[in-house]
C-alpha cells in the first residue's frame, strides 16, 4: 500500500508518501513541505498548497490518503488555518477517488511511538528508525506526515476489517452504530 500523509497547516503543510503493508519493512517514497507566505491572503495560500498536493499525487499516485484530523487548540485562527489546509487535502483526494482517513495526532503518536504522549522529537526519531533514514525529516511538520502515513498503513487492515463485518451486520439487519463517514 502506498499513502500520502498530509499534516495540514497554512504556512507549513507537511507532506509524506509511505510504502509497505503490516509486518513488512516501510518504504519511505518522499517527503516535503509544501510551504506559503504567512503574509499573504488565505485564499491564494489555500491555492498554493492544492497545487502542491496535486503535483505530489500525480507524481506518486498513492492510494489512500491520511490527514491528520483538526482537533481543538487554545488558538481560533491556528485551528481555522490547518481546517482549511485539511479540507484541501481531502477534497484533493476526493476528487481522484482516493480514500481518506484522519487520524488524531494522538493516535499517530501511540501508532508509531507506542505513547499517544509522545513529544515531537520522539515522534521523529521513530519515523527515522522505522523507515531506517540517516537522520530526522524537518522540519517536523514533514515527519509528521510520514508517522501519519506509518499509522494509516498500519491500521488501514483493521479498520477494512471493521467496515465489513459492519458490513455483514447491517446486510442482516442489524443496526449499525452511527459514526463520522470520514474515517
Amino acid at each position: 500500500m502506498r499513502v500520502l500523509g498530509v499534516d495540514p497547516g497554512l504556512t507549513r503543510c507537511g507532506i509524506g508518501v509511505v510504502e509497505g503493508t503490516t509486518g513488512r519493512p516501510l518504504r519511505m517514497v518522499a517527503v516535503g513541505v509544501v510551504r506559503t507566505d504567512a503574509g499573504s491572503a488565505t485564499a491564494g495560500r489555500l491555492v498554493l498548497i492544492e497545487r502542491g498536493i496535486e503535483e505530489w499525487l500525480d507524481a506518486h499516485r498513492p492510494e489512500a490518503v491520511a490527514v491528520e484530523r483538526v482537533f481543538s487548540q487554545h488558538n481560533v485562527r491556528t485551528v481555522m488555518g490547518t481546517a482549511q489546509a485539511s479540507a484541501v487535502a481531502m477534497l484533493c483526494a476526493a476528487r481522484r477517488g482516493l480514500p481518506v482517513a484522519l487520524h488524531t495526532p494522538s493516535e499517530v503518536k501511540a501508532a508509531v511511538t507506542g505513547s499517544g504522549r509522545a513529544d515531537k522529537a520522539q515522534v521523529g526519531a521513530m519515523v527515522t528508525r522505522l523507515l531506517r533514514l540517516a537522520a530526522p525529516p524537518r522540519p517536523a511538520d514533514a515527519a509528521d506526515a510520514l508517522a501519519l502515513a506509518i499509522c494509516h498503513i498500519w491500521r488501514a487492515p483493521a479498520h477494512n476489517r471493521l467496515e465489513q463485518a459492519h458490513a455483514a451486520a447491517a446486510g442482516r439487519g442489524a443496526v449499525r452504530p452511527s459514526k463520522d463517514s470520514s474515517t
